[in-house]
Formats: C-alpha cells, structure tokens, sequence
C-alpha cells in the first residue's frame, strides 16, 4: 500500500491569520485548520471582541470571513454582519486595506463583502456592485461542485481545478451588465462552475448549482487582495473528503501512486501563505 503523505500541522510563517467570528458564523474551525496546514497561524476572535478593542485588526495580515449563516441572515444573507463591520470597523478595516494584507470571504464571507463593497470594488469605491441573491433553485444547495480559475492571481495561481462543496440558499451573484463589463475587463472572475471534464457549465443546473451570471463562483477586488467565493474548500480539505475517494484511492492504488492526505482544494491556502513567504 502506497504511504499517505501528511501535512504540516504547525505554523511555518510569522504572519497569521484572523478569522472572524460571531452569531450564526459556523466554519472557523475549519478553515483555521486548513491554514494551520498550510503553514499559517489562525485565531478565531469574535466580532464583539475586535469592537471592544480587546484584539486589534492591525496585528494580522490576513483577515477571513468564514462560512455559516450571520444573524442567521434575517435581513439578507450577510447584511447585518456586513453591518456591524461599517459601523464599527470601518476605519480599521480600511487601513488594513491600505496595507499589504489579504481579505478572504467565504460562501456567507463572500456575502458580507458584497455588502460592504469590498468586492468588485473598482477604484476603491467600495461601492455595493453586487448581490448575491436566492439560488434559481428556489431552495438550499448543498452538493459537490467542480470549479476551475478564470485568472492567474494570487490566489489561483497553479490550480487547475477545485472539487468541493456547496452549502447556500443565497449564491445567485447578480449584477449589472456595464458592472459584469468592468470585472471582465478587469479580469476579476476568480473561480467559475464548470463540469468535471471542465468545459463551461454554462449557467446549467447541477454544474451551477444557483444560477450565478457567467457561472460565476468567486470573484477578486480591483486590486487583487480581496478574494469572495461561494463554494467552500475548507470544507473538503481531506482527501477522504472527497465523495469518490474510494475509487480515486483504488485507481491510484494500481498505478502505484502515492495516496494523498489532502485534497486539490489545499492548493488555495498553500497559495495564500506562499504570498507572505
């Protein structure tokens, strides 16, 4: 039996990571985990916190919203998070902005930064471009999705394609035809749904699974340091994550080769602590 390959589990960088918490927030678990793989150290610091002053934004390069469902997303997924953050945070988040630090959101994290503007975010407006409104479905998607880069950034770079999950009710990603223009030329689109053989899903269910214009999944700032995407890798950061590992592991198996610990979709985070290298 071919050895399984293990990974990191302590940090390799100085720089860390914040990961935002709060009520209805649901993944900071794990998604630290999956930075601590990569080599990143992570704290989980509720919203209150940062708001009383007992942690500060300025001692972190990296801030993440993760997954779950804020508020439990009574008046719009992401909105009162997005909120809270305007209204207490602003001028903290903004000079962290300004430095050369990165923003992550993922799935209801993509939400709360459509709502603050935080991505398309052209000339640094920080403007709502976006909404992220109810999938085409009518209800919750929860299922696998294959995803594939639509730039070489930061963030993709060296990533072929992502398999992981989906868990919302709200990733239908709207805009405005001159606002679609802009990212396009900007080349903004950072993950698209595609099929597994990674042709265009072309707006087609299950591959889209909500209904996002252009199969958008995710989706940079203007400037390329802030990243929001819909499906989660966090999630999925396990080879044995995968819902056809069976197979995968039979097949590698008997062609002798070695057996991963983890899934393509670690690539993400290795690229992010790549970054601060």
């Amino acid at each position: 039996m071919p050895a399984i390959q293990k990974s990191p589990l302590r940090p390799q960088i100085q720089e860390k990571a914040l990961i935002m918490s709060g009520y209805g927030i649901n993944s900071e678990m794990e998604t630290r985990e999956a930075f601590l793989r990569a080599g990143m150290g992570a704290d989980i610091i509720h919203i209150n916190d940062l708001i009383a002053g007992r942690h500060h934004l300025s001692d972190y390069r990296l801030l993440i919203f993760p997954g779950g469902f804020s508020y439990g997303d009574d008046t719009g997924a992401g909105n009162a998070y997005a909120n809270r953050v305007r209204n207490n945070l602003w001028d903290d988040l903004l000079e962290f902005l300004d430095g050369d630090n990165l923003v992550l959101g993922i799935c209801n994290g993509f939400q709360i930064l459509a709502n603050l503007g935080l991505v398309p975010a052209f000339d640094r407006s920080y403007s709502r471009e976006i909404a992220l409104m109810p999938n085409r479905s009518g209800r919750l998607e929860c299922r696998f999705v294959t995803i594939r880069p639509g730039a070489d950034t930061i963030w993709t770079h060296g990533i072929v394609k992502l398999f992981c999950p989906v868990s919302h009710g709200e990733g239908n990603l709207y805009c405005s035809t001159e606002t679609l223009q802009r990212i396009k030329k900007h080349r903004q689109i950072a993950f698209t749904y595609c099929r597994d053989d990674l042709s265009s899903a072309c707006g087609e269910y299950p591959c889209n699974p909500n209904g996002s214009v252009e199969d958008i999944a995710g989706l940079t700032s203007a400037d390329g340091k802030v990243l929001g995407m819909m499906p989660h890798p966090e999630r999925a950061m396990e080879f044995t994550n995968l819902y056809d590992w069976p197979l995968l592991k039979e097949q590698m198996r008997r062609n002798g080769e070695k057996i991963p610990e983890e899934s393509l979709n670690m690539a993400i985070f290795r690229n992010i602590v790549q970054y601060f290298t």
